[in-house]
């Protein structure tokens, strides 16, 4: 993994010296639940800002992260659905997000920045409540690549399509199902979404790894294929 992203970090820096000082650099990273495209994200976004504050030390920050889960359906979304048992079961599905918002998001950030930009604010999500908190990431007027990391971001599908095509680069990480759906269980039993390991693997089976071949099956080409395996430290 190491030698990959040092090879895109190098990528994007190149790119970002050659995108013109009033536009953003906008790469969407996808792949299946359990893939560690998180944590690519984050890592992205951290070795750019190391770049850039090496050479500029006192100026802000130019890169940042944006995941998709603020743009989970909130629960009471879900409750007023026709079936709202299933709704809620399948939590996670692309029917599950406000795609639109999201692209909502994509196109005020291809808007050209000028001095009169404002920070443009994303939706977090509160595992504690389970649901989006609103407008909770802030996207600076001096925030010039942005790495937004989620299930859906190159799925041939509408509002995702649309999304796809306002991005400078798609990546998707690519993992075994079987990696993905260990990394799932744990990560379930410990977020507290599943009471046990067999309620764990049940809402593995039956709806993460469901998703997971939606979204492998309906990718739009890409850029970029990372290949996650097995890591202890991408468990998480």
């Amino acid at each position: 993994m190491d030698d990959q992203v040092n090879r895109l970090v190098d990528k994007i820096w190149n790119k970002l010296q050659l995108t013109p000082p009033n536009t953003r650099l906008l790469i969407a990273i996808s792949g299946i639940p359990g893939s560690g495209k998180t944590e690519l994200a984050l890592t992205m976004s951290n070795r750019i800002n190391q770049h850039h504050l090496r050479l500029h030390p006192q100026l802000p920050q130019i890169a940042t992260h944006v995941p998709m889960d603020g743009y989970h359906l909130t629960r009471r979304q879900l409750s007023a659905m026709p079936d709202p048992n299933y709704a809620h079961s399948r939590r996670g599905a692309a029917f599950t997000f406000d795609g639109y918002k999201f692209l909502t998001l994509v196109q005020a950030l291809r808007e050209p920045i000028t001095m009169d930009t404002q920070s443009l604010f994303a939706p977090s999500f509160d595992h504690a409540v389970k649901d989006p908190v609103d407008d909770d990431i802030a996207i600076p007027a001096s925030c010039r690549v942005v790495f937004f990391e989620g299930n859906y971001l190159s799925l041939d599908q509408e509002p995702w399509r649309d999304a796809a095509a306002l991005m400078d680069e798609l990546w998707f990480v690519e993992v075994e199902f079987e990696v993905a759906r260990k990394r799932l269980v744990r990560r379930h039993l410990r977020a507290g979404i599943a009471g046990d390991e067999g309620e764990a693997e049940r809402r593995v089976q039956e709806n993460d790894l469901v998703n997971g071949r939606e979204i492998v099956e309906g990718r739009l080409g890409v850029q970029e294929v990372v290949v996650s395996r097995y890591d202890p430290a991408w468990d998480a």
